[in-house]
């Protein structure tokens, strides 16, 4: 990316609930302003019921070719938490490290933490991140994140940033 350039990203949260209008989504705002404290320019995030309707907002979200896409829910055991089934396909490459690191932070708060299925990976130059559902596991996830992203984004983009 040529410096300077601004770097877009979205957002897609996976509830069934929220998508119904029967709950008030929390984790978008806490993603949004870590994106936006990281120089990303946003769109409104998109709320979607669990399943299938995350991979066609997904693949439409990747036609318009952001730097990163963070999705949030849909990572657990429920029959119709398939987030990591709607991304798995689109992946060119998996960043497994990104998602034990996520895990292993969580688990030092919650057993449940291991649960979590989601899939770090890239998608051409755009970088994919299944976070979970709850807003102490993204805000979990996105410490872990912190000192990753700019360097992940650089490398992505055929950058070598630093070492």
């Amino acid at each position: 990316m040529n410096p300077g350039a601004i770097r877009r990203a979205g957002i897609i949260i996976a509830s069934t609930r929220a998508a119904s209008g029967g709950y008030t989504d929390r984790s978008a705002p806490i993603i949004g302003q870590w994106l936006e404290g990281h120089g990303f320019e946003l769109a409104e995030p998109i709320i979607v019921p669990d399943g299938e309707p995350v991979g066609v907002a997904l693949g439409d979200l990747l036609d318009s070719t952001p730097s990163l896409v963070i999705t949030s829910g849909g990572t657990g055991l429920a029959p119709d938490d398939l987030t990591p089934e709607m991304t798995a396909p689109l992946l060119d490459r998996e960043i497994p490290g990104i998602m034990e690191a996520i895990r292993a932070v969580g688990r030092t708060k919650t057993p449940y933490a291991a649960l979590s299925r989601g899939h770090a990976g890239t998608v051409g130059q755009t970088l994919v991140l299944n976070l979970p559902g709850s807003p102490s596991g993204v805000r979990d996830a996105l410490d872990v994140l912190d000192p990753l992203i700019n360097h992940l984004c650089e490398q992505i983009e055929g950058g070598y940033g630093h070492v």
